[in-house]
Parts: structure tokens; sequence; C-alpha cells
């Protein structure tokens, strides 16, 4: 079996003070390979065409030994950093990259391990070998049946992410504190996605039960694959604690004595998985919600100008079907889904002032109410270690913020040099330590793939290659989840008020469901929060989930929330074990069948050595006729989704034909931006202005060249990485209103001057080279990072006045910079320029200088369409953001000093164990990434 220690430098080795531990708490070598294993039985079609990256590294456990030494000198385990560099250095490579240098910055993901790279092999049992090779450690799982060969995968995951998944399937269950600590980040965390996925026991047994009796042959063999991917991880869970290498946040958590090793890292079962699958449904796969919020903004701007003016402007800035939204389906295809009805039916806005939020948390005791910390005893070795997780063990915004991410960039070999398809793709899932997403390899009956698994749900591959073909996703988002407004009741008829947990359902008054999960902990060496407890509990209708409360027309209502995918995370385990089945997956037309089996909101991708493909999945909603999806809706029989079954939430979906697909369409980009014409945006701002423009730009133009090759289109995806979206596609409009008079201010003059050559150079945040950590044209970002907040407010407040424009903010955040506290990781994200008011401005200066815009906002908002007026308000915000220096802009935290504006940006892999890494230069790029090209195909 593997058992991890790390490559330690001279000093490490030397120094007694950690090595005391003795062998309790450190990990025996690992074994190395006797002889080389069979060469796989499966034709790798890529021919040495095929790269992948995961940073930091394959590695994501670590003993205690392990933790201690990366803390007090720097060292880290086998694999666990060897990524990351690589990842980082493709920021000054890419101006030079040709195809021959890919392998410099991406990881050779062919099919098996040449004889001389073999690291070691693991037979966990007689059917399955795990080979892991010397560059990465990634595992290359070979099994003679399909039942070792998902044996060999769970096992492989233990050794691999065994923390990480244990504390990920507490957070499906609601039950992080109880389990990592009661930190106030981990409080807040628990507390949202139980809010947004409240299960009890017997709804994932539900899941399981529904996928057995629904699925056919498929799902039983689906679910036989995910009981020996269970029983992998457990195999390798009980000789890890029996031989004293698992991970050491088990004893800082104290879960496990690290004398006695007296404590239990509890089995693993196959409803943990499905809990594991609700929470990577929630961070990545859904759309739609916020109804309540966009009742509020609409209401807000009827106040404002009118009930016909107020509409007509809140419509604007929804942006539903932009026409200058730039479009992966670009040839003029329209798939019509959710759009705005004529004469909407049964819009549930609530009355002015009594909407209040649904109350989560009860019955707090101790640090719940106070906050406390409370020091334990710990053996003076450890005290490095203290305190590792009173930040939290995860962000606390985790759930709770959006997530709109991940790229892709497909040409047509029409248009490349080979003449065979190109593509550079990936999803954008954050910087963890160790990373969400696993890397390995499945050879058996069935199953033929390589590429990134979700940990703990690896039982295929979810994002990578197959023998001939390669497949990857981005968030789509569209609209699956609605609001209902939900009549009250008192079930003895008397008059309800809007606490009454009774509601009206076809005629009958009934009691809501209440779940409930009761969560307490104590101090521990990793996390000083005092011991405490409380209780969270939703309520649940046929309708979804309460979260707010009001009265409409008068009458009280619980507002709830239900999404399409809600007791039915598990359900898309099918469709990825077809796009690992090479007996399925053929050809473009089979994937795209294959995609039409996942029910989690994506944009799918596909690319062989003929054609590429793009699949747009989800379980879109058959709603009633003339209902609004962007906003409320009355709970009532005649609004409900059609064939609406609230035992199983099930409904009627959309036929495949309608939705978003493409077959070798010249390329495809997507960044989150909009699917097809007639696809209705989820959200608000998805316009003339997005990030995906960075990627469409670039690729329309090597387009038109023609000969593209892997290099230039992964070029084209660094390039977009490191560009400032409002420095290139907002800041020509910005100087033309600035240059439309002469400007005399020196101090603004000056600010132009520098904002004009930056925006010369190309907009980006790049260091001037590599490792001097200093930005090009430095002065301009600053400024512009002041800017932008401070022009959005002078150009949209003085006109929306102060309510409006801040339940327009409520809707779509401002800004998004690197450096902002935000993304899926706060600050140090990475992710960035998906959200901000850039369409709303672009549009608006755009009108004002007479330029043509097409789905213009309803009003001229800069200087109230005064190009003079406009202008001083714009000059007066530069002046104040260049008058702000560098400490103001980049104020500091914990891990960078103030006014340190690379910093500020940089990338940091969050700690979710015990091992930190560098922080790395800023690039807005997916974290697992594929380049391939197939020359050949079956």
């Amino acid at each position: 079996m593997r058992r991890r220690t790390g490559k330690l430098t001279c000093t490490a080795i030397a120094t007694t003070a950690v090595l005391a531990l003795g062998a309790a708490l450190a990990g025996p070598l690992p074994q190395r390979a006797q002889a080389a294993p069979a060469a796989a039985a499966v034709t790798d079609y890529c021919q040495d065409q095929c790269s992948d990256i995961l940073p930091p590294g394959q590695n994501g456990n670590a003993t205690l030994a392990e933790i201690l030494a990366n803390r007090a000198f720097g060292t880290h385990p086998e694999h666990s950093t060897d990524q990351l560099g690589p990842y980082n250095n493709l920021v000054a490579g890419y101006p030079t990259l040709t195809d021959d240098k890919l392998t410099d910055f991406f990881n050779d993901s062919s099919f098996g391990v040449p004889a001389d790279q073999v690291a070691s092999v693991t037979k966990p049992r007689d059917d399955v070998t795990i080979t892991r090779d010397k560059k990465t450690g990634v595992p290359h799982i070979q099994g003679t049946t399909r039942e070792g060969t998902e044996f060999g995968a769970g096992y492989a995951a233990g050794q691999d992410r065994l923390w990480l998944m244990d504390l990920f399937r507490h957070v499906g269950r609601g039950e992080l504190t109880s389990f990592a600590g009661g930190a106030e980040a981990n409080q807040g965390l628990e507390q949202s996605f139980f809010g947004q996925a409240p299960y009890k026991e017997e709804d994932y047994q539900a899941q399981i039960d529904y996928i057995l009796a629904t699925q056919g042959e498929r799902g039983k063999q689906a679910l036989a694959d995910a009981q020996s991917y269970v029983d992998g991880i457990n195999a390798y869970r009980k000789q890890a604690k029996d031989g004293r290498y698992f991970p050491g946040e088990y004893v800082l958590t104290g879960k496990i004595d690290a004398i006695t090793n007296v404590g239990e890292i509890e089995p693993f079962k196959l409803t943990d998985l499905i809990a594991l699958a609700s929470v990577v449904g929630a961070l990545f796969g859904n759309g739609g919600g916020g109804e309540v919020e966009s009742a509020l903004s609409l209401l807000a701007a009827q106040q404002k100008y009118g009930l016909a003016e107020g509409t007509k402007v809140w419509e604007s800035f929804r942006e539903r079907d932009d026409p200058e939204a730039a479009l992966t389906v670009h040839d003029g295809t329209s798939f019509p889904y959710a759009g705005k009805p004529a004469n909407a039916k049964g819009t549930a806005l609530p009355d002015p002032g009594s909407l209040t939020p649904e109350q989560l948390v009860y019955d707090k005791t101790g640090s719940a109410r106070t906050g406390a910390t409370e020091r334990v005893k710990a053996p003076k070795k450890l005290e490095a270690l203290r305190g590792v997780y009173d930040d939290g063990v995860l962000p606390r915004d985790l759930f709770s913020r959006k997530h709109g991410m991940s790229n892709a960039l497909l040409v047509s070999g029409k248009y490349t040099a080979s003449g065979n398809p190109v593509a550079v793709f990936g999803p954008q899932t954050g910087y963890f330590a160790p990373q969400l997403l696993m890397l390995q390899e499945l050879q058996g009956p069935g199953i033929s793939a390589r590429g990134a698994s979700f940990a703990g749900v690896g039982m295929y591959i979810q994002l990578g290659r197959g023998q001939d073909y390669a497949w990857s996703a981005t968030t789509s988002a569209q609209d699956v989840t609605d609001t209902f407004a939900v009549e009250l009741c008192t079930p003895d008829g008397s008059t309800p008020t809007k606490d009454s947990t009774y509601y009206r359902y076809h005629g009958s008054c009934l009691p809501m469901e209440k779940i409930e999960r009761r969560n307490a902990w104590k101090p521990t060496l990793a996390d000083s929060t005092a011991e405490g407890s409380y209780r969270m509990q939703v309520y649940r209708t046929k309708y979804g989930l309460v979260t707010h409360r009001a009265t409409v027309d008068g009458k009280p209502v619980a507002y709830t929330l239900l999404r399409a995918s809600y007791r039915h995370e598990a359900d898309s385990i099918v469709g990825f074990q077809m796009l690992n089945d090479p007996g399925y997956v053929k050809d473009a037309k089979s994937f795209q069948s294959a995609a039409q089996h996942i029910n989690y909101t994506f944009n799918w991708f596909y690319a062989d050595s003929r054609q590429t493909a793009y699949y747009n999945s989800g379980l879109n909603l058959v709603r009633a006729a003339d209902v609004d999806p962007s906003l409320p809706i009355k709970g009532e029989a005649a609004y409900e989704w059609r064939d609406f079954d609230p035992t199983v939430n099930t409904a009627a979906y959309t036929p495949p034909a309608q939705h978003p697909q493409s077959i070798d369409q010249d390329y495809y980009v997507s960044w989150n931006n909009r699917q097809a014409k007639g696809y209705t945006a989820a959200g608000f701002g998805n316009g003339s202005v997005h990030r995906g423009n960075l990627l469409d730009d670039r690729v329309r133009a090597l387009v038109k060249k023609g000969g593209v090759t892997r290099a230039a289109l992964t070029r084209a995806m660094a390039e977009a990485a490191v560009a400032d979206l409002r420095g290139e596609d907002v800041l020509p409009e910005l100087l033309k209103v600035l240059r439309s008079a002469p400007v005399t201010d020196p101090q603004a003059a000056k600010a132009v001057q520098q904002l004009e050559s930056w925006q010369t150079a190309g907009a980006q945040r790049r260091e001037t080279s590599a490792g001097s950590h200093t930005y090009g044209h430095s002065d301009a970002v600053r400024i512009m990072d002041a800017w932008w907040p401070l022009l959005v407010e002078a150009e949209f407040k003085p006109q929306l006045g102060t309510d409006l424009y801040d339940a327009l903010r409520a809707n779509l955040t401002v800004d998004e910079a690197p450096s902002a506290g935000h993304g899926p990781t706060g600050s140090h994200a990475g992710s960035s320029f998906q959200y901000g008011w850039w369409s709303y401005v672009d549009k608006d200066l755009r009108a004002v200088l007479g330029e043509d815009v097409q789905g213009p906002l309803a009003k001229k908002y800069c200087g109230a369409g005064d190009l003079s007026a406009c202008r001083d308000a714009l000059l007066t915000s530069l002046k104040q953001a260049a008058a702000k220096p560098a400490t103001e802009v980049y104020p500091g935290d914990a891990n960078c000093s103030a006014g340190d504006q690379w910093c500020a940006d940089s990338i940091i892999q969050r700690p979710l164990g015990g091992i930190t890494h560098d922080k790395v230069h800023w690039q807005n790029r997916p974290t697992y990434q594929q380049v391939v090209e197939f020359p050949t195909h079956r």
C-alpha cells in the first residue's frame, strides 16, 4: 500500500524537535515498485498530445509529523505542491509558448505510466493495481474486474483525500461544527449550507432508492460501483488508522490521540456519497434563485419612477436576453427558455416593509452566544499548530457567494494547423489545499478515462479524457430554481399570522415539515472556540424551503425556494458513468446523449480528432404559462411546475432538443456567459461586457487567421487570464468621455495618461518580470481599482437615488477585482470579473456619447445624459481615486502588508488541512485544466 512521508530537507531531517514524536506520528516510507506494471489494455489515441494540470499537488494527506515539518521548516509532503510551480509559471511563459513547451506548464495526461517512471505499485486486493508516477504521484488504477477498479478508486481517494472527504461529508450533513470545531466561520458555512440543502437521513436513502427505481440497469450498476468505491475508502481508512499514518488533522481536532492511537475515523457509508454530491451540486451545479431580492429592486424602481416606467427601468438592468451579450452558440440558433412573459400571471411581490428573513439558528449555548475561546492543554511539540482552524476550516461564505466559474476554448479542425480540433478547458473550483478535485486514471471493464473527480464521489472521472475524446464543463446556472409565495393558514381556521407553521396546498391547510440539526463542539488544539451548541431549523413545504415571510396584498405568506435538483443531486451519476464508458461515447452525438443524463446546470464541451460539440445540461423546468420566473410566484396549483409531484420533487422538463447545443461550430468559448439567443440569463448584468468577451475576442481572431495550435489557444487563454476586463472593454469608453474636452487639471491629466498607457499595453495585471512581484503600469492598475466603485456611484446613484441604487447593488455587486474579498475562497481566490456593473457602465456611456446601443438601459444616467456633466462626474471621481494611496486601495490582511498590490491580488491555496503553500501570481484561470488535440480516432 502507499504510505506517505515527505521528502524533507537536510535541515528538517536533522531537527529532532519534530521527529522526536516518533513513528506513532509519521507515515512509513512509501512502497516502491518491484516491477513495472502490466501495460494498459487500451489504446491511447491522443499520442502524447493531451495535457492537464491541477495545483497544488496530488497528495492531499499529511501525517502529523509532516504538518509539523511544514509549519516549522516549510517542507512539503511528496507530491503535495509540485503542480503549483508549473501552473504559476505560465504567467511569465505564455508569450513564447509553443507546442513542444506545453509540458513545462502542464502534466502529460497520457494513459498509463512508462516503466522508467513508475514510483510505486499498490495492490489493495488481487483484482486491482494502483500505479503512481514519479513526476506527480497521480494514481493510475487498473482493474481486472469492475468491482476491483472501483475499489481501487476508493482506496486511492483515501490515500490522497481522506481528511477532505471526511470534512465534506460532514458539511453535506450539516455537521461541520460538531466535526471540525465551533469557529465562527464554521458556524456560518454550516448554517449557509443547511439552509440551502437540509436533509433527513431518510432523504439520503430516498435518493438511492429513486436511482434504483428509475435508472434501470445503469442505475443499479452505478450504485454497485459507488458501494465498491466506499469499500475501498474504508479499507484504506482502517489500514491508515491501524498503521498510524492517517492524516494529522484527526489529532489536531481531537479525533485520535497521537500517543495512544485511541479514537476513530468513522466508516464511510453510501449515504455519505449522497451528502457529498449535495455539496457539489450546491457549489457548482445549480442556477436561479434570488427572486425575493429581485422583487425588492423592482419595487424600489416602481417606487422611484412609477409602475410602468419603474418596471421598464428594472427590466433594462435585468438584461435577461441582451442582444449584445457574448454567446457560446453564436450561429444565431435560438433556444428560448425562462423568458419574460408579455403579461405575467401569478407574480407575488411582497407588501412594502413586510418582508422578514426566516430564522435559522435557535437555542444557542456557550460560545455560540458569547464567541468565547478556551486554551486546551497540548504537548509542547504541538504548540506550532495551535489555532490553525481558529478562522474556520472552510470559508464561511463558500455557499452564500455566487459561483459562476470555469472556462472553455475549442476550435474546429477546419481552422487548426493539424486539421484536428483543439481544446483548452477546465473548471474554476477555487484554490484549496488539498484541492477539492483529484486526478486519477481509471481502467477497467466498461471504464476508461483519466482526469479529475471531486474527492469523495470519484467512482468516475467527472472532467477529463477517454481513449479518443475529452470533455469538460463550465457552470451555466440557467434558472432551475423558483420562489413561491405560499399562503399561510391555521388548522382551526382562525386568522393566520406571518409566524404560522401551516400553509395552504390545493385547498388543504398542511403543517410545515420541520428539519432540525443539533450541533455541539468543544475546544481543540486546532480550534480554540470554547464549548458551545445550537440548533438549526428549516421548515419544508411541498413548494420548497421557507426562506422569508411577508404579506402579499395584506395576506401572510411564506416565501419558499424550490430547486429542480433538490432531492436529486445523485441522479447525475448515470451521466458520468456514460462519459467514462468507451462503449457509450464514440462521437459528438453520443457525448451529448450522455450529458443529457446529468441534471447539474453545466455547459458541457467535447473534442475528438474529428468533431467538437457542446450541450447544456440541467433539469430545465416546464413552468405554468405566463409566469415570470425572475420573480416570486403564487404557491397555487395554477402556477405550479407542470406535472409537479412534490413527494419526490419531480416535474415536466424541457426535452433535450430545446437545450442549447451544437456540433462543429467554428469555435466555442464559455466563461459562464450566456449560452444562446433566447436562453435567458438567470442573474443580472449579463450584457455587452462580460469576461466571456476576453475569450471570444481572442479566439475569433485566431479562427479568422487560421492554423490554430494547442499553444496558440493556450496563449489566448493565458492572456485573458491576466487581463483586467474593465481596462480592456470599458476603459476605452471612459477615456472617450474624458477626452471629449481638454483635460486641464494636472492631477487628472496625469491619471488619464497613465490609464491610456496601460490600456494601450493590454490592460494586464502582470509582473514586469517573473518573480518581480511588481505589476507593469502599477499606478494605472491602482487607479482603476480605486476608481471603479467611485465612478459607478458617480454615474448612477444621482439619478437612481439611494434606495434603488442599493437595491440593484444587492442584485449585482458593483465590482469583482482580484484583490476584492469575493469568490469561492474569499480574497486571493483567482476567479474575477464575473459579476459587476461593467455592462451597465458600457451601455450608459455609449448612449451618452451618442453611439448605437442594442438593448440600451431605459434611461441615460451619467450626468443625466449630458456629456459635459457626465465628464465632470467622471473626472471628479477619477481625481479622488488617483489621490488614494496604495495602502488605502490595498489595506492588507493576514497574508499581505498594506499597499502590496501584487500580494493583494495573489492566489492563496486555502488550507483545508494542516499544509500551507506559497502565494502565486494572480490568474483568472481554471483550477483544473486540460489542453487536448487528438490526432486519431477508433
